[in-house]
C-alpha cells in the first residue's frame, strides 16, 4: 500500500465514533505516552487518536514504533481489531525527495509488523486467523504479502472452515494483484482445495478465485460435478450463472456445455438462483424450449414471491418476452393471471397489460370465467383495491368481448349486477359497446338494462342507459315497455319537491335547560336550543325521480330526447302527450330549481322546444326525424371503428422489427456439428430472429450507450474523463473511464455532488492508474422525483511515486439530467384527466413563440419532444384557426403530468400564438416539463430571442 493511498478513508474497514475528535486530539508524546498504559482501554482510546489523526493528514512517525512494542501481541480483540485498521492507514515506505523515481524502500519497522502478522495467521484462535485473513485482503503491497504466504497456504488445511473460506478469499486477492510473482500455483492449489473441500462458502470462494482466474478449470470442475451444483449453495449457483454467461457471450459454441446445469437451476428452491437461471437462459438462446422453461420459472415465482418489487421485476421480464414470444407465454398465461389476487393495484394492472394481448380463442373463455370470479369478489366491501381493481377487471373483460363475440353473451348478465354501484360508469360503457358491436344480443341486453333503471343511482349512467335505449329501441314491444318503464321511475310532473311554510307547534324549536359540570369540577346551568331532527326525503322516490327533482338538468335533457325518439319511430297519441307533459315538467323545473347547472337551462329549453316541433309538426317531424333517429348509431359506430383502427396500429407498430443487413452471417443449423450437443439446442431459432433483425440487439444498445456518453475534462489535462450514464427508473448507473495522460502513475479519486433529488448510493472508489494506462470506476445514484438534475464534482490526483508533489485538482463537467429518461407516454379517460386537472395546485404557464406555421405541425412537435401522448382526437381534414388538445404522461415514480395546448394561428401574419399549460401534483416536473419545452421552442425559432414568458409557477 503506497503512502499516498494512507490518507484516504475508501480504505478504512472500520467506524469510528464520532465523538473522538470532540475537544481535540491528543498530542503524538501524549498518544505514545497511552500506548504504554498497561490498562487494554486506554491503549485503544490512543490508537483510535492515533488513526484519526493519521486520516487527517498527521504523520507521526513515533507512534509506529510505540505500537509495536507495547500493543502488537496483545490478546485483547478489540485492540487487535484497532492495529489492523492502524496497519491500513499507517506509511509504510521511506519518504523520498522530490523528483526521485526510484522505487520507495520499505520501512525498517514493517519486518517487525510483518513478522506479527504472521503469528496472527498462525494462531491457535480460529477467529484470530480468520480476521488477519480478512484484513490481507485488503493490503496490495507485495513485500508485505510475500513472506506471509506459506501460512496462508497453511490455512488452506486448517480444521475450522471459518479460516479456510477466508484463505481462499486471501489466495484469489492475492493472485488478482500480483499474478505468478508470488502465487505461481495458485490455480492448482485451489483446484486441489476445492475437490477436498465440503464446506459451502470456502467451496463457493475457491470457486469464485478459478471463476477469475483460471477459467478452464473452473469449467472443468463444473461439468464434473453437474448433478451436485444444487448441493453446493445459493452463493455458487450464482456463480455458475455468471460463469455462463461470460463464456457463452464470448464463445456462443459453448452454450451445449451448460444447458444441464441451467435447467437444473431453474427448480431451485432458491428465488434468486431460479430467476438468474431464466434470465440467462433467455439471454443466451431464444430456443421454444427454453424460453418456455425460462416462462413458467418466471410465472412460478410470481406466484410463490410475496414481496411486491419481486413481482414487478418478474412482470417486467415477462412483458419483455410477450414483445417476441407471444405464442409461448400464451402456455403459461393462466399461470400469469394468478397475480391478480395481489392486493396490490399496480401489480394487478401489470399482471392485465400483460395477459390481455396473449388472449386467443383456445384459452379465453378460461381468462374470462377467472376475471368473472374476480369481479364478483369486488363485492366484498372489505377489499381495499375493491373500485379500482372492478375497474381494470371490466377494461379486461370488454377487451376479450371485443375480440372474442362468444364470450360476450356470457359477460354481460354478471357485469350489468354492478350497474348500481361502484364502476357502474365502466359497466355501462361497455355494454353499450356490446349492443352496438352484436345485434344479436341486443334484445336480452336492453331487457336486461330496462329492469336496472330503478336500481342505478349515479347521474352519468342513467344518461347512458337512457341513450343505449333511445337509440338502439325500435320494436313496438321493445319501445312500449321501455316508455312504461322510464315513466314508472320518472313519474308525473311537475318535478318540485313541495315546501311547506306551516310549521307544527310540536316541529318548533324548544328550549332546553340542563346541569353540566365544567372544567374545574363545579357545577353550572346550561341553555341549549333543541331544533326537531329535519324529515328525509320520501323513501318512496325513485333513484330516477329524484335525480330529476334535485335539478340535474343534464339528464332531463337526455330523457327529452329519449322520449321523443320513442314517438318518432312508433307513433302513439298516448305515449305522445305523456312525454310532453313530461318535458315542461322538465322546463318548469329548470326555471324554479337553483343548481349547479342553471347554466344550462337555455340549453335544456331550446331542446325541448325542438323535441316539441318534432312531436307536433309533421314538417318538422318528416325533416329532422331521419338525422335525430339515425345520425347518433352512426357516430358512435365510426367511434368504435376508429378505436379498433387505432389499436390495430398500436399493435402492428409494437410488433415491427427493425431490418438486419443483407450480408450478415447466417448460420444454419441443420449443417453445424452436431458432437457435443446438449439436451436442447440454444441456437434455435437464433437464426431466424438475426434474418427478421430481432438479433441485433447489441448495437442499438452500443449505439443508445454512444449518445449517453459526456466528456468531462479535456484532452490536454493530466487524466481524462468520460461518464456513461444508464438510466433505470429509480437507479443511475454511472461509469466512468479514466486515462493516465501523464508517464508517471497517478492516484486518482473522483468525488460526486448532485444538484436536484438525487442521493448518490455508490461512490467511485480511489485507484491508482499506471503511465498511459486506464481504468473503469463505477457509481450509482438514486433518484425519488421527476425533475431537472445535475451531477457535478472534481477529480484529485496525484503521484504515488512523489508524496511531497502538490495535488491536482481537475474540475468536471456537469452532467445534466434530462426529464425526458423518466416521463412514458400514457392514457387515461377525459373525466379522469379534468379530475386531476382541478385536483393539482402546481401549474407552469409558458408562452408559444415559435417558427412553425402549421397548428398540426406544432401538435406534432411537442407531442414528440415531451415524450406524451394526445388524448384530443384530432382532425387534420379541416381547416381552423385555433386548436386546443390534452396531453397526458406518467414518470417512472408514478407521476402525473398534466398539458394543455391552446394555439391560435394570427389571419394578419400566419405566426402561431397562445399558451401551455402545464399542472401535476409536484414542482419539479411542472418546473422542468415548463424548461423543456421551453427549449424546445426556441431550438426552432427563427431568431436567438427569449420566450416572451419563460414560465412561472404558482400554487
Amino acid at each position: 500500500m503506497s503512502q499516498a493511498m494512507n490518507s484516504n478513508e475508501d480504505y478504512c474497514s472500520f467506524t469510528l465514533p464520532s465523538d473522538l475528535s470532540q475537544g481535540g486530539l491528543p498530542g503524538e508524546a501524549d498518544i505514545c505516552k497511552d500506548l504504554e498504559d498497561s490498562d487494554p482501554a486506554v491503549k485503544r482510546a490512543a490508537l483510535k487518536s492515533a488513526i484519526m489523526a493519521m486520516l487527517g493528514g498527521e504523520a507521526l512517525p513515533k507512534v509506529l514504533m510505540q505500537v509495536i512494542r507495547f500493543c502488537i501481541n496483545t490478546e485483547d480483540h478489540q485492540l487487535k481489531k484497532l492495529m489492523m485498521l492502524y496497519w491500513e492507514v499507517v506509511p509504510k515506505y521511506q519518504p523520498q525527495s522530490a523528483g526521485s523515481k526510484e522505487k520507495p524502500k520499505l520501512l525498517p519497522e514493517m519486518i517487525l509488523v510483518c513478522n506479527a502478522l504472521m503469528n496472527d495467521l498462525n494462531h491457535p484462535n480460529e477467529y484470530v486467523r480468520g480476521s488477519m485473513l480478512r484484513f490481507l485482503c485488503k493490503v496490495k503491497d507485495s513485500e508485505i504479502l510475500g513472506p506471509l504466504m506459506a501460512s496462508v497456504k497453511q490455512c488452506l488445511e486448517h480444521r475450522h472452515s471459518y479460516v479456510r473460506k477466508n484463505a481462499a478469499l486471501c489466495i484469489f486477492h492475492v493472485y488478482k494483484l500480483f499474478g505468478d510473482n508470488l502465487l505461481p500455483d495458485a490455480p492448482d492449489l485451489m483446484e486441489r482445495f476445492i475437490l477436498a473441500e465440503t464446506d459451502i462458502c470456502a467451496r463457493r470462494n475457491a470457486f469464485l478465485m478459478l471463476f477469475n482466474c483460471s477459467e478452464e478449470i473452473a469449467i472443468e470442475f463444473l461439468s464434473q460435478n453437474v448433478d451436485d451444483v444444487m448441493k453446493f449453495g445459493e452463493g455458487f449457483a450464482l456463480l455458475v450463472l455468471e460463469l455462463t454467461r461470460k463464456v457463452c457471450r464470448r464463445d456462443p459454441a459453448q452454450k451445449s456445455r451448460f444447458v444441464r446445469v441451467l435447467f437444473q437451476m431453474l427448480t431451485s428452491s432458491s428465488a434468486s438462483v431460479s430467476y438468474e437461471a431464466a434470465w440467462t437462459l433467455v439471454s443466451l438462446s431464444s430456443a421454444p424450449t427454453a424460453i418456455r422453461a425460462a416462462a413458467s420459472t418466471y410465472s412460478s415465482l410470481l406466484s410463490s414471491q410475496n414481496d411486491n418489487n419481486v413481482k414487478m421485476i418478474v412482470l417486467e421480464r415477462l412483458e419483455d418476452l410477450r414483445k417476441k414470444h407471444t405464442k409461448v407465454l400464451q402456455e403459461v398465461l393462466m399461470d400469469i393471471l394468478r397475480a391478480i389476487s395481489s392486493p396490490n393495484p399496480d401489480i394487478c394492472q401489470k399482471t392485465l397489460d400483460i395477459s390481455m394481448p396473449l388472449v386467443n380463442s383456445r384459452n379465453v373463455e378460461e381468462v374470462v370465467s377467472l376475471l368473472k370470479r374476480e369481479v364478483l369478489k369486488t363485492q366484498d366491501s372489505d377489499m381495499d383495491k375493491g373500485s379500482s381493481f372492478r375497474a381494470m377487471l371490466i377494461k379486461a373483460i370488454h377487451s376479450c368481448a371485443s375480440k372474442f363475440p362468444d364470450v360476450a353473451e356470457g359477460v354481460v348478465s354478471t357485469l350489468i349486477s354492478f350497474i348500481g354501484g361502484d364502476g357502474a360508469l365502466d359497466v355501462v360503457i361497455f355494454v353499450r359497446a356490446i349492443v352496438e358491436q352484436y345485434g344479436e344480443l341486443r334484445p336480452n341486453v336492453l331487457s336486461t338494462l330496462m329492469s336496472s333503471i330503478a336500481d342505478i343511482n349515479k347521474s352519468d349512467v342513467m344518461c347512458v342507459v337512457l341513450w343505449i335505449l333511445g337509440e338502439y329501441c325500435v320494436e313496438e314491444e321493445t319501445i312500449k315497455d321501455a316508455f312504461e318503464e322510464i315513466m314508472t321511475n320518472l313519474g308525473d310532473a311537475p318535478y318540485l319537491v313541495v315546501e311547506k311554510n306551516e310549521v307544527k307547534k310540536d316541529e318548533e324549536p324548544t328550549m332546553v335547560t340542563k346541569n353540566v359540570v365544567l372544567a374545574d369540577g363545579t357545577y353550572a346551568t346550561q341553555t341549549v336550543m333543541s331544533e326537531p331532527a329535519k324529515k328525509t326525503d320520501d323513501v318512496s322516490m325513485t333513484n330516477l325521480r329524484s335525480m330529476v327533482v334535485e335539478g340535474d338538468i343534464f339528464l332531463c335533457s337526455i330523457l327529452a330526447s329519449t322520449l321523443t325518439k320513442f314517438c318518432l319511430r312508433k307513433k302513439s297519441k298516448a305515449r305522445t302527450i305523456k312525454s310532453l307533459l313530461a318535458m315542461c315538467g322538465f322546463a318548469k323545473m329548470a326555471e324554479v330549481k337553483a343548481s349547479s347547472q342553471k347554466s344550462a337551462q337555455s340549453d335544456l329549453a331550446e331542446r325541448i322546444t325542438l323535441c316539441s316541433r318534432m312531436l307536433l309538426d309533421s314538417k318538422t317531424s318528416e325533416m329532422l326525424s331521419a338525422a335525430w333517429l339515425d345520425s347518433g348509431k352512426q357516430t358512435f359506430s365510426s367511434l368504435l371503428a376508429e378505436l379498433r383502427d387505432k389499436a390495430a396500429a398500436e399493435t402492428k407498430e409494437e410488433g415491427s422489427t427493425t431490418v438486419t443487413q443483407c450480408d450478415d452471417l447466417i448460420h444454419i443449423r441443420q449443417l453445424k456439428n452436431s458432437s457435443g450437443a446438449g439436451e436442447i439446442d440454444l441456437d434455435d431459432g437464433s437464426d431466424l430472429l438475426r434474418a427478421t433483425g430481432q438479433g441485433s440487439e447489441g448495437d442499438s444498445g452500443f449505439s443508445s450507450g454512444l449518445k449517453n456518453t459526456h466528456q468531462l475534462t479535456g484532452f490536454s489535462d493530466p487524466v481524462y474523463c468520460e461518464a456513461s450514464i444508464i438510466v433505470n427508473d429509480y437507479d443511475i448507473k454511472l461509469s466512468l473511464i479514466l486515462i493516465n495522460r501523464t508517464s508517471d502513475p497517478v492516484s486518482v479519486s473522483v468525488e460526486l455532488s448532485t444538484i436536484g433529488d438525487m442521493k448518490i448510493v455508490e461512490r467511485p472508489q480511489s485507484r491508482t492508474i499506471g503511465p498511459l494506462d486506464q481504468c473503469v470506476l463505477s457509481g450509482s445514484i438514486k433518484i425519488s422525483s421527476t425533475e431537472t438534475g445535475h451531477i457535478f464534482g472534481t477529480i484529485v490526483h496525484e503521484n504515488p511515486m512523489n508524496p511531497s508533489a502538490p495535488k491536482g485538482y481537475i474540475n468536471l463537467n456537469d452532467i445534466h439530467l434530462d426529464i425526458m429518461d423518466f416521463i412514458k407516454p400514457a392514457t387515461c379517460s377525459d373525466e379522469l384527466f379534468r379530475s386531476m386537472w382541478a385536483e393539482f395546485e402546481w401549474e407552469n404557464k409558458v408562452a408559444i413563440t415559435t417558427s412553425i406555421e402549421s397548428l398540426y405541425d406544432f401538435l406534432d412537435h411537442i407531442v414528440a419532444k415531451t415524450n406524451m401522448s394526445c388524448l384530443t382526437p384530432i382532425n387534420r381534414n379541416s381547416e381552423t384557426h385555433f386548436l386546443a388538445a390534452n396531453l397526458y404522461a406518467r414518470s417512472v415514480f408514478k407521476e402525473d403530468a398534466l398539458v394543455n395546448v391552446s394555439v391560435e394561428k394570427k389571419a394578419e401574419d400566419g405566426k402561431l400564438t397562445g399558451y401551455i399549460r402545464i399542472r401535476s401534483k409536484t414542482q419539479g416536473i411542472a418546473l422542468s416539463l415548463g424548461d423543456r419545452i421551453t427549449s424546445v421552442q426556441r431550438r426552432i425559432a427563427e431568431d436567438d430571442a427569449a420566450p416572451q414568458a419563460t414560465g412561472t409557477t404558482t400554487q
